[in-house]
């Protein structure tokens, strides 16, 4: 596998088939130079840790659902968190879940950000965009 250091990757983590295609659209849209890693449950996300200790570039961002099968995402974020060696790559809880509670424990956990999917796809676009300006433009990653 070739690394792109230039470009490190951006990590989804996301159930939904229609989530995870309109995330995709969203950032083509916007012509992202990063590839997307996709994970499809908590399980699969927590696989990451092994592949990161076996060197695999780690992602500039984790973008983390709530309501995943197996692990949900808040159990996902308190792992990662948690790891010394990765704690410090931001996670944006990406949801759509606006309630209160989930809110709190997810900057508890050691969330960076809490956004709430929107429906409509150019809002979702518009989102996309200040993620992928914030995140890897502007912010100075600790790679």
């Amino acid at each position: 596998m070739e690394t792109n250091y230039r470009n490190p990757p951006i990590l989804l983590i996301e159930d939904n088939s229609v989530d995870i295609d309109l995330t995709l659209r969203a950032f083509k849209k916007r012509n992202l130079t990063n590839t997307i890693q996709i994970a499809r449950d908590g399980e699969l996300a927590l696989e990451y840790i092994q592949k990161w200790d076996a060197g695999e570039m780690k992602p500039i961002v984790i973008l983390l659902d709530i309501n995943l099968p197996k692990v949900d995402g808040l159990e996902v974020l308190k792992v990662f968190k948690s790891n010394p060696k990765y704690n410090t790559i931001p996670i944006v809880m990406l949801t759509s879940s606006s309630d209160n509670k989930d809110i709190q424990k997810a900057y508890k956990l050691g969330a960076n950000s809490y956004i709430i999917k929107p429906v409509d796809f150019n809002k979702f676009v518009e989102v996309a965009s200040n993620i992928e300006l914030y995140w890897t433009a502007l912010n100075k990653a600790f790679i």
